[in-house]
């Protein structure tokens, strides 16, 4: 029993499979938009405070003898964490979207196939596909519209400044001019 529940792969937080054998020569244009429960299980997903909108307009077109070619755009209103402040803030995020598939893996020797996808029973998840492209193109290490480090030659010269007063207070000529 315990078997079985490991053989099954877990359902995906935003799905929306696209039937490769439905896209015409010239291509389709597929809009879609996450639920709110969608955006919350993702945003979980992603370690996101939250994604308060979700969605993408995509155009896929049949790529390679029965693959098929993915690009297009996604617009997510979310909130990240600033690495500065460790503050949550809100913005809106516009990532372009270039993906390929093909019916079955490609070959090792490919030098290509790091960048190709298997279609698995005929469909593909454009959920999915919008899902891990979130995932790999928002900034790790956000950061809050103005904010900055602070400048490392400041904190260099005061340290520095510090280390040298506390030798000068230990040099006998200065003592003897006080």
């Amino acid at each position: 029993m315990a078997l079985k529940k490991l053989e099954q792969k877990p359902e995906p937080e935003f799905s929306r499979p696209l039937e490769v054998a439905r896209i015409p020569a010239g291509g389709s244009t597929e809009k879609i938009v996450a639920t709110t429960e969608e955006c919350a299980r993702l945003a979980k997903r992603l370690d996101l405070p939250a994604i308060h909108e979700l969605k993408a307009e995509l155009f896929a077109k049949p790529w390679r003898g029965g693959g098929l070619k993915v690009t297009g755009e996604i617009i997510a209103d979310l909130e990240q964490v600033s690495v500065i402040s460790l503050e949550a803030f809100r913005h809106d995020a516009r990532l372009p979207v270039e993906r390929y598939f093909l019916p079955r893996p490609p070959a090792e020797d490919d030098s290509e196939a790091n960048d190709i996808d298997a279609i698995v029973g005929g469909h593909i998840d454009l959920g999915e596909v919008v899902a891990e492209t979130l995932a790999l193109e928002l900034d790790p290490y956000p950061r809050k519209p103005g904010e900055t480090f602070p400048s490392t030659d400041d904190a260099e010269e005061e340290t520095q400044s510090r280390a040298f007063s506390g030798l000068a207070a230990l040099n006998p000529q200065n003592n003897k001019r006080k």
